[in-house]
């Protein structure tokens, strides 16, 4: 009986070992990627009572019906991005997916000889094709179908889904076409056709890894899988788990940014879940302290009423309903079953046909919902961690309010130039603001639909956000190269019931120069308002031009200095680096205390920005548009504080929102800025701001130690405080005002 306990358990020790050596040796059932025949029974069962995703399923079936009465349409490539063909590619697989799932959900094979004969018909096309006509030679490998083979990834993502779907519906030697002249020739071609792409740690590369991988799993290619998973060598170099390793921070923050993180989700997750789904040995949501689930979360909070915030290379108007999300949020749920995520994913008003998707759709309907919880956090940069970190801090006291700090890395090719710029959030719009990219997505007519020449000229250019600018010249001149190789230190981040603070350094963006940058997001209780305390410290070597912009949504209303504006000529305010593209409206130049710049935003709420100068700070008013021949630039509106031959100067203001205008109700209240005073001092490691506003002052204490000292007791206008932790506010009487 021993004999046999102990033949038994050196089987099972066998046979696990055997699923890590040969990775499935024995095939599973289709559908065996993201959704398994358990998923199936299940949803089967789902769809014939009421709820969201019944419903989901009705209106899919409703959209496929519609499109499968049209003719297929598999069109020779010819166009670029935005393009008829390439719209049309992208439409084939979309509706190659649906079609796939409806018939796994109905059991009708209409639907899966719509797939097949659409298989079919890129399997006789295929082979017939050779590089994308409109191909970008210069930047990037190019597809057959597409003009770029990250597109032909995408592609390969979703079709091997759909043939996974209707695979045990067709014959073998419909099978047998489709494998031979299509999807091994994707395969082969997006992995050993493009090792450069195949092998990068990249977004390109994540997608064109999960395309092949997933594909190994549904056409029984453990090689491929291998490949994908290690990089073509198996080296570990490369390959989806070393894009785990180094595309993500340990706190799932994505080196490009929210913008390419949202994008770049899909293919992880997607390939994640076949990975569990085949080999749950591998225990990928484990993998290196649940990355995955880690990215998925970090992708909601970077985001603010419902929009990502738009750093680096960003279309301004993605946000958490966007299908990437939608399958994360899912996934993240069906994970954890934490119930903040029901709140993202009613948000997102979209329920996948999914086993995830339907745990969703039935919490939703039994309204196990509860509000997700946006923090302010600070998003180590970097595969360590600590090359610098993009924060963000936020408050409810006025509306919710945030402040985006970004010390961050470069973020390779999207990345900006742009170290140590923020971002204001107000009431639901944006207030304190960043370009994002000059691309118009998917118009053909704007260049292609591809990134725009002023992407490089303006958008990326450091005078295009709103930090310091130094002789006109871009971080690190420009040079991405030079740029990922150096990245801002977070000093500190810290948030209490006094707000939010930080502090940020770097002193490689120029030669000779180092930036240094404090910002709080205060509470002010009593009075119910929020200011944001901006402190940026600039030393040099020798003398230079120091230019500072802040870019602002809304309309100009008022200043309380005296302005030189043109009315009837403009002229560009430089002639490179972006400053070609910036037209100079006007320029004033302040006396010695504080000067004022006020606009109204959409939102019905005025800002003030103070800024406490010395008399020889110029503010230049701008707009953006200057040698803009086709019209590809926004008219957005800033102002630069400029300083000129300094070898030392300090940037102090204060952002205060106030009051309110309601035109339908034709009423304005507080329109005027209600701070009237503004003083700074320092006491060693302390930063301190007195503040009068709305006739009461107020103490703001920041300790800047090293390591941050607590319950450390200050002298301040001979009264005796104490300072625990980062940020304290003191209220002041009038003798100590």
């Amino acid at each position: 009986m021993n004999m046999l306990k102990l033949l038994s358990k050196v089987t099972s020790l066998v046979l696990v070992t055997l699923a890590f050596i040969l990775p499935f040796a024995v095939q599973a059932a289709h559908p065996n990627l993201v959704i398994t025949p358990a998923d199936v029974s299940e949803m089967r069962k789902a769809i014939s009572k009421p709820g969201r995703f019944s419903k989901a399923y009705s209106d899919l079936k409703s959209q496929v019906d519609l499109q499968l009465a049209q003719p297929i349409n598999v069109p020779v490539p010819k166009d670029g991005g935005g393009g008829f063909t390439h719209e049309q590619h992208k439409k084939n697989y979309q509706l190659m997916y649906n079609a796939g799932i409806i018939y796994q959900l109905s059991q009708d094979k209409t639907y899966a000889n719509y797939v097949r004969d659409m298989l079919l018909a890129y399997a006789k096309l295929y082979p017939t094709l050779d590089v994308h006509p409109a191909r970008k030679v210069e930047s990037q490998n190019p597809g057959k179908l597409f003009w770029q083979s990250l597109n032909e990834a995408v592609w390969l993502v979703h079709t091997i889904q759909a043939y996974d779907f209707v695979h045990s519906a067709l014959n073998a030697q419909d099978r047998k076409r489709i494998e031979t002249k299509l999807l091994k020739p994707v395969a082969l071609f997006l992995s050993e056709g493009q090792p450069s792409t195949f092998n990068k740690v990249h977004n390109h590369g994540t997608w064109a890894t999960a395309g092949v991988g997933m594909a190994g799993y549904v056409m029984n290619e453990p090689e491929w899988v291998e490949k994908a998973l290690y990089d073509l060598e198996k080296s570990g170099k490369g390959g989806f788990l070393k894009q785990l390793d180094e595309l993500f921070s340990p706190q799932g923050y994505y080196n490009e940014g929210p913008y390419y993180q949202r994008y770049a989700l899909l293919p992880f997750v997607t390939f994640a879940k076949a990975i569990e789904n085949n080999q749950p040995q591998r225990k990928i949501f484990q993998y290196r302290d649940g990355i995955v689930l880690k990215a998925i979360d970090t992708t909601v909070q970077l985001s603010y009423d419902g929009l990502f915030f738009p750093i680096n290379d960003a279309i301004k108007s993605k946000g958490i309903d966007t299908i990437e999300l939608v399958h994360g949020v899912a996934l993240a749920y069906s994970l954890t079953e934490a119930p903040g995520y029901l709140d993202i994913a009613k948000q997102q008003d979209q329920i996948i046909l999914s086993g995830d998707g339907l745990k969703v759709a039935q919490a939703l309907d039994k309204g196990l919902a509860e509000a997700y919880q946006f923090d302010s956090v600070a998003f180590g940069d970097g595969s360590d961690g600590k090359q610098g970190a993009l924060v963000i801090m936020r408050s409810q006291l006025a509306g919710d309010q945030a402040v985006l700090f970004k010390p961050a890395a470069q973020g390779l090719g999207h990345g900006h130039f742009d170290k140590l710029t923020w971002q204001f959030y107000d009431l639901g719009k944006e207030i304190v603001s960043d370009y994002g990219a000059a691309r118009f997505l998917n118009v053909e007519a704007k260049f292609g639909g591809r990134y725009l020449p002023e992407n490089e000229s303006y958008a990326k250019q450091t005078v295009s956000h709103n930090t310091v600018v130094v002789d006109e010249t871009s971080h690190f001149d420009g040079d991405v190269e030079v740029g990922n190789q150096h990245s801002p230190v977070l000093n500190y981040f810290e948030t209490s019931p006094f707000g939010s603070v930080t502090r940020a350094h770097i002193d490689t963006a120029y030669q000779g120069v180092q930036l240094k940058r404090t910002m709080a997001l205060v509470n002010l209780p009593e009075l119910k308002k929020t200011i944001v305390l901006d402190v940026f410290d600039v030393v040099a070597e020798k003398a230079h031009q120091l230019d500072l912009p802040l870019h602002y949504q809304g309309q100009l209303i008022d200043t309380n200095f005296d302005l030189s504006v043109s009315t009837q000529q403009l002229s560009a305010l430089g002639t490179k680096n972006g400053y070609q593209h910036l037209w100079l409206k006007g320029r004033g130049l302040p006396k010695q205390g504080l000067a004022k710049v006020s606009w109204l935003n959409e939102n019905g709420r005025f800002y003030t920005h103070t800024s406490l100068v010395n008399g020889q700070e110029e503010f230049l008013f701008t707009q953006i548009g200057a040698n803009d021949p086709h019209f590809n630039l926004r008219n957005e509106q800033a102002f630069v504080r400029r300083v000129e031959n300094s070898k030392q100067h300090q940037f102090i203001s204060i952002l205060e929102p106030h009051g309110e205008y309601n035109p339908s109700e034709e009423y304005t209240l507080d329109a005027e800025s209600q701070l009237t005073k503004l003083g700074y001092s320092q006491q060693d490691e302390l930063l301190l701001v007195n503040i009068t506003i709305a006739g009461k002052s107020y103490l703001i204490a920041i300790n800047q130690a090293a390591e941050g000292s607590v319950n450390q007791q200050f002298q301040y206008q001979h009264q005796s405080y104490v300072i625990n932790g980062r940020l304290a506010v003191f209220a002041l009487s009038d003798d100590e005002e």
